[in-house]
């Protein structure tokens, strides 16, 4: 039986989240914006509400939140500001693959501890030269007695200038090319990790990205997530469940332009009459909140059938290609509906304009997406 209401507990949780972004995020939003601060006393504040940690199993600290109410958490926090919000879930990212493939005793000292202090975790894949293509990893991870050296640059990591713990994709046989990944729990104060530059990013600019450096660092073999040859098969489950989460935040930065451009439209007044009377706006403005409504059930439905334990991977990447490309639409569209207005940082659609471009190319690109879409409609 297929029914869409959602809990109680469900819809307490997002209350909870719509509350905080309307009074906490949306104030400081543009300002973060601007000066490209990165708000550390509202990210506590999250992590003091759950925030930051629902995700977490019960056993481990957490309110043992399924992917589907972690989904309800994400719209609301991106309606609020998509840069805080990719910053303030990025521990879900970070801490997924030791979720996913860890032993209990490896959940209990590398993902726990994110439920009892405030801390940030981050997730090492990308490379310079190895975005799209992981087969083309060049982090190595070398045995070495009883424990793995690292050696390798990562960029475009989130939170990776804060973070006391990386999740690591690196090779340990690069004659094996992705077959040959390997993942790694590595912290922060490992000898040999260290941070690179802020990046200066055009929008999301609340959240912090920059490299991650690995030199002769060197980390116990107990730091192996799973089997050395499973990192790649590790880093797809993670994606899987994490596209659904991209998804939700690009349906809450779809829906903050939609609202804005609604009201905007019956206020504006040309032709003696609110330009929302006038048929293209009207068509533009219906098919905004039409589409809001596809993507939110295909993002429902891939966060649903994680939540069931079951494989997503067609799903998940439809729900993030339908709606980052969606979010990019919508907001270039409520640019439109402002006009000149539209493109002045006086008014809050263009920054919703910039943010909604990274939807479409971190967690895989859209054009990646279709490539997962069209081998698992084609080739199964």
């Amino acid at each position: 039986m297929v029914g869409f209401d959602l809990t109680q507990e469900q819809e307490a949780v997002r209350d909870m989240a719509h509350k905080f972004a309307a009074h906490e995020i949306r104030p400081i939003a543009a300002e973060c914006d601007r000066e490209g601060v990165f708000p550390l006393e509202l990210f506590r504040k999250a992590f003091d509400l759950g925030l930051m940690s629902g995700f977490l199993p019960e056993e481990y600290g957490g309110q043992g939140l399924t992917s589907l109410d972690t989904c309800l958490v994400e719209e609301e926090l991106a309606w609020g500001c998509s840069g805080i919000a990719t910053s303030m879930t990025a521990n879900g990212l970070g801490l997924a693959p030791i979720l996913i493939a860890g032993t209990g005793e490896q959940k209990r000292a590398f993902a726990a501890p994110f439920a009892s202090k405030f801390q940030f975790a981050s997730f090492c894949l990308t490379e310079p030269g190895a975005g799209s293509d992981a087969g083309g990893i060049a982090t190595t991870a070398r045995r070495d007695g009883n424990g793995y050296v690292l050696n390798g640059r990562k960029c475009f990591i989130t939170n990776g200038a804060h973070a006391c713990q990386y999740t690591v994709f690196a090779s340990t046989d690069r004659s094996r090319g992705h077959r040959g990944l390997s993942a790694f729990v590595v912290p922060r104060e490992t000898p040999g990790v260290s941070s690179g530059k802020k990046e200066d990013k055009m929008g999301q600019r609340a959240s912090e990205t920059s490299d991650v450096l690995f030199e002769d660092a060197r980390i116990p073999a107990d730091n192996l997530l799973g089997k050395e040859g499973e990192g790649f098969k590790i880093a797809m489950r993670t994606l899987d469940y994490a596209r659904a989460s991209v998804a939700a935040m690009a349906v809450g930065v779809s829906r903050a332009a939609y609202e804005f451009a609604a009201d905007y439209a019956r206020q504006r007044v040309q032709f003696g009459q609110p330009i929302a009377m006038n048929q293209a706006i009207h068509f533009l403005l219906a098919d905004m909140a039409m589409d809001i409504e596809a993507a939110r059930l295909l993002t429902w439905n891939a966060a649903w059938l994680a939540g069931q334990g079951r494989r997503n991977t067609k799903e998940s990447a439809c729900a993030k290609a339908f709606s980052a490309d969606l979010a990019m639409r919508i907001t270039t569209d409520a640019v439109q509906i402002f006009g000149g207005y539209g493109y002045m940082r006086d008014y809050p659609v263009e920054k919703l304009m910039r943010d909604a471009k990274l939807l479409q190319i971190y967690e895989g690109t859209s054009q990646i997406q279709r490539m997962v879409i069209a081998r698992e409609t084609l080739l199964r």
